[in-house]
């Protein structure tokens, strides 16, 4: 599976020095990225695309371990996800971000969808929960909810370009240990979310380009999750994955374990939201739902 993630991304960056040879650079927008404006451009073009009726899908896949202090890591189970969406325009630097998220845990020697998991932790089988999240949606503004935009951004070489989004999350969690003792590793829900985006400069200063071709690597280090049933005890998740990006119209270019399974379970999911709804879903309150408090 490593071997399939870092092949997409050498075939995401060739993409992209591909496509340079047919850009005319004395065309270029020339966006400067340390200005909160083009910044944004920027990340609307790499992120999803300048043409509201585009729909873009972020494909990825990798490896989760458990990671307890003092013990070598597990690695888990694997997984294949995508993330759907469009962006649309709202106002003079102001978009909106509408996505929905599957992401189904896998087996790590065959690659087949989980619906049982034996937790090496525990010596227990548990039935798995995939993460079905609609919607998931941003409100992208120069002055927004945690301050003024700006995406970090460095340059590699001659025209690749990486702008990473590093999302640190801290909140009451909606499953609270008095609640769901066995689902509930804390009553505070933390976890940090790492995102990569590589993409080619010469590609974002096209005029004519509404959507960037970019290669992605994700990292995320979070909690137990609730299916487990892994109580208290200490430890996180950590998973590694990498991917790329691609048109909705492409969406039968993701393996066939993934399209399938969402077109047989959930369908809707094929596609993004149309219009901007709250509040977000996560595999928390998606588990919540699925098992109220009775």
């Amino acid at each position: 599976m490593r071997y399939t993630i870092y092949f997409l991304l050498i075939l995401g960056l060739a993409s992209c020095q591909e496509k340079n040879s047919t850009i005319n650079e004395a065309q270029s927008l020339d966006l400067d990225l340390d200005k909160a404006e083009d910044n944004m451009l920027a990340f609307i073009k790499v992120r999803g695309s300048l043409d509201p009726e585009e729909e873009v899908i972020f494909y990825a896949n990798g490896t989760i371990y458990g990671f307890v202090a003092g013990e070598r890591d597990k690695p888990l189970m694997g997984y294949e996800m995508y993330n759907i969406g469009r962006s649309v325009k709202k106002g003079d630097h102001s978009y909106e971000l509408l996505t929905n998220e599957v992401l189904l845990y896998t087996d790590l020697k065959t690659g087949e969808v989980l619906e049982q998991f034996d937790n090496p932790y525990t010596g227990e089988s548990v039935d798995v929960t995939h993460v079905w999240n609609s919607p998931v949606n941003q409100k992208q503004e120069l002055q927004g909810k945690y301050g003024p935009w700006g995406v970090n951004h460095n340059k590699y070489g001659e025209d690749v370009i990486c702008m990473n989004a590093d999302i640190f999350l801290a909140y009451p969690s909606p499953l609270t240990i008095a609640e769901y003792p066995d689902n509930a590793q804390s009553d505070l829900y933390e976890a940090s979310e790492l995102f990569q985006f590589f993409f080619s400069e010469k590609q974002l200063n096209d005029p004519d380009v509404s959507s960037v071709d970019c290669s992605i690597s994700w990292t995320r280090l979070g909690p137990w999750l609730p299916w487990m049933e892994m109580g208290q005890r200490e430890g996180l998740l950590v998973y590694n994955g990498a991917g790329y990006k691609l048109s909705e119209k492409n969406f039968d270019d993701m393996p066939k374990v993934l399209r399938e399974y969402v077109m047989t379970n959930q369908p809707e999911y094929r596609h993004a939201p149309t219009e901007f709804t709250s509040p977000n879903e996560t595999s928390w309150t998606y588990f919540k739902k699925l098992n109220p408090i009775k």
